[in-house]
């Protein structure tokens, strides 16, 4: 069977490099002979080592038989949307790294693949190398999952490893991230949170079975988080990480993207850098967590010639894996969440910022004045922020408690 590689950006040629460094090894799993037919990409490859390979004509992989599986490793929606639709309609197994087009089509596309008895399978596309999907629908798939939560986002989570450990602000944080290539240039997806609500989007649709879409996911980036919030959650024992996460209510499943404060000593408050972790949380199984570096050319490409050996060897399309559509209506309002809460205000700001919000423990030592907060369900605490506004109490910092 021939593979056709879409995109020879990072990922993709990892692929590329990763499948014949390992191809043994490869095809023994795969069960059958396997080789890269079509690389495709609109830039000149013709200096590169798979120059034989190249074409700028996606239709040269469309129009081939002998190509069996499609590796969509563009990112993006357009055209990775239309390439990676056609080749499922033509009957062609199309494994991918993109969590953006996963988040908003997944279910689309699955539905095609199960119709053609294909498979579109997607393991890259949140964790990078993380095994983290495949235990997800086929190990765990027995218990009542009752939350989901992790840390997403490697870039994130070095800028706040930076601030927690080297005293950074934020910009300093994230200056060092870009000089290190952690970070873009524009780092807006990482930093306001849209990367890791693609993802936890992702995990939300396969764990519940419903599609998720992103905008359906409350988000909250770290630009708005200070050196002195960072030194208040440490002087409590405690780290500030931006989690993705959803959890089951007794109304319905509540999820969100926000940073959040957690104990260092919990499994998601001491990954530091550019790790990613996850933790599912069952009724039966009780916690399991999932750790590694969620990116890098590598990891991501192994993750990816993962898929492509379950999509060759499996004979048809896996069934179990995936979700169905839905019209938005997955979630219930985020607001319905009840956590505890850390408040940090100006000193003067103190008493009528305790009698509203209810203090449970201070924190000393810190600068201004910090607080937690008793539980507070979700509407009640934007209700006391907008009564702190009116009472003119300038709320430094309001960061939900998670027991992760």
């Amino acid at each position: 069977m021939k593979i056709a590689v879409i995109g020879f950006g990072t990922v993709g040629s990892g692929v590329v490099e990763v499948f014949y460094k390992n191809r043994d090894k490869i095809e023994n799993k795969a069960g059958c002979e396997l080789d890269v037919k079509y690389i495709v990409d609109i830039r000149d490859l013709s200096a590169s080592p798979y120059a034989d390979k190249w074409t700028k004509d996606f239709n040269d992989v469309l129009n081939d038989p002998e190509v069996g599986v499609v590796v969509e490793t563009m990112g993006g929606i357009n055209p990775a949307y239309d390439f990676s639709k056609r080749s499922l309609l033509a009957g062609k197994h199309v494994v991918t790294s993109n969590k953006e087009l996963v988040a908003a089509h997944g279910a689309e596309f699955i539905a095609i693949a199960k119709e053609k008895n294909v498979n579109y399978l997607f393991e890259a596309s949140v964790g990078g190398g993380i095994p983290l999907l495949h235990p997800l629908y086929q190990c765990l798939g027995a218990g009542d999952v009752t939350a989901v939560a992790g840390i997403l986002n490697g870039t994130t989570n070095f800028i706040m490893t930076r601030m927690i450990e080297d005293g950074m602000s934020f910009e300093d944080a994230l200056k060092l991230a870009q000089d290190n290539g952690f970070a873009e240039r524009n780092p807006a997806a990482d930093v306001e949170g849209h990367d890791a609500c693609r993802k936890i989007a992702i995990l939300t649709s396969l764990v519940y079975g419903k599609h998720v879409y992103p905008d359906e996911v409350h988000t909250e980036g770290i630009t708005e988080i200070k050196a002195a919030d960072v030194a208040a959650a440490s002087a409590a024992g405690c780290a500030i990480k931006l989690i993705g996460r959803v959890e089951k209510t007794d109304n319905g499943l509540v999820a969100m993207v926000a940073p959040s404060v957690l104990k260092k000593t919990s499994p998601l408050g001491n990954i530091s850098d550019v790790y990613n972790g996850v933790l599912v949380r069952g009724s039966d199984l009780g916690d399991v967590m999932f750790y590694g570096k969620g990116a890098g050319k590598a990891p991501t490409a192994s993750a990816v010639l993962s898929d492509v050996i379950d999509a060759v060897s499996a004979g048809g399309n896996i069934r179990k894996l995936g979700w169905v559509d839905a019209a938005h209506d997955t979630l219930i309002d985020y607001r319905n969440d009840n956590t505890a809460v850390m408040i940090r205000v100006a000193a003067c700001d103190k008493e009528k910022a305790v009698e509203l919000f209810g203090c449970e423990k201070e924190i000393e030592g810190v600068e201004d004045y910090a607080f937690f907060t008793p539980v507070l369900n979700g509407y009640k605490l934007e209700e006391l922020k907008e009564k702190a506004k009116e009472q003119g109490v300038e709320l430094l910092c309001a960061l939900r408690v998670l027991d992760y």
